[in-house]
């Protein structure tokens, strides 16, 4: 907490209403600051008008507001990179998957979406000077694609303690898209208990897609799409983490020129995400990275494999 504040004193929280914040996993100022006042007066049983109060005091404890472009400058300069192994990939990333931000992959199935996941769990781990963080790694996975035995291979390849590796990383199983939710929610907890230094969610859309079926269902799933987005995009800004989504791909029989295939999700996932790179596959165990949207780096693609020892250059 902030220089030391407890929940309970924030102006209007009261012992139950911590505990229950507390049971939830939101038990600093920024995640309180942060949240809507549907969604506290749904996890605290508050009415909207005694949210927004709530938030509104969090907030003046924090001194959220405006600030200068020098303060955000220095808050820029906290931000950091995970290596993906490939040099041709980190220079297209502009030096790695960056920390504070959501970072989108996207394509068809064997693109290497989770190929990368798996790497990156692993690669977090390394220390700062070898690409990594030092830290450990969350990984939701939605569709039973998280395999110990490519991270066993990954780990050798770097030279890291396999058991220490794969003790390092916190892996839940989704099975809808609620549970999915939950998961994230509880993602919050996991980081303040452990130094958390990515989080991957693979993939974002399957278990949306699977619950939410037909036009008539569409504008609920993006609502719930979008809370779950907020929510990931929450942790890495309050805990300076890395993270990535995996999305899948459909056709789109308006596209008359180049690939016909888009992202899942629509506006709401490529709005929440800063960056986003479609992968595609190539010649055997090639694979081509293309950034499609980034703050600041100009599109472009880089080649790389996929070998037993993990994610190569080209």
């Amino acid at each position: 907490m902030t220089d030391d504040v407890e929940l309970e004193d924030i102006k209007g929280v009261g012992g139950k209403t911590a505990q229950k914040l507390r049971e939830s996993g939101y038990d600093d100022l920024m995640s309180i600051a942060t949240m809507s006042s549907g969604e506290l007066a749904e996890i605290a049983d508050l009415g909207n008008k005694k949210s927004q109060s709530v938030i509104t005091e969090a907030r003046k404890l924090l001194d959220i507001g405006f600030e200068t472009g020098k303060e955000r400058h220095e808050q820029r300069k906290e931000m950091k990179r995970i290596t993906t192994s490939s040099d041709n990939f980190d220079e297209v990333l502009g030096g790695g998957v960056e920390t504070q931000a959501i970072t989108e992959f996207y394509g068809e199935f064997g693109s290497a979406k989770t190929q990368l996941s798996h790497q990156l769990s692993v690669n977090v781990q390394l220390p700062e000077e070898d690409g990594g963080l030092g830290r450990q790694a969350i990984y939701i996975d939605t569709e039973d694609t998280f395999i110990p035995d490519r991270i066993e291979q990954m780990a050798e390849a770097k030279g890291l303690d396999v058991d220490e590796t794969l003790s390092n990383i916190h892996v839940a199983r989704a099975f809808n898209s609620d549970h999915q939710m939950l998961l994230a929610d509880q993602a919050q907890e996991i980081c303040q208990q452990n130094d958390i230094g990515l989080i991957i969610v693979d993939s974002l859309t399957a278990q949306f897609r699977s619950d939410y079926v037909g036009r008539g269902e569409l504008a609920p799933r993006q609502q719930k799409l979008n809370k779950h987005m907020n929510t990931l995009l929450r942790l890495a800004n309050s805990h300076n983490l890395a993270v990535i989504v995996t999305n899948q791909v459909m056709s789109n029989p308006d596209q008359m020129f180049g690939d016909p295939t888009k992202a899942i999700g629509g506006h709401i996932v490529a709005h929440n995400s800063a960056v986003r790179l479609y992968l595609r596959k190539s010649k055997k165990d090639t694979r081509i990275a293309r950034l499609v949207d980034s703050p600041y780096m100009p599109e472009g693609e880089a080649v790389f494999k996929v070998k037993d020892e993990g994610i190569i250059d080209g």
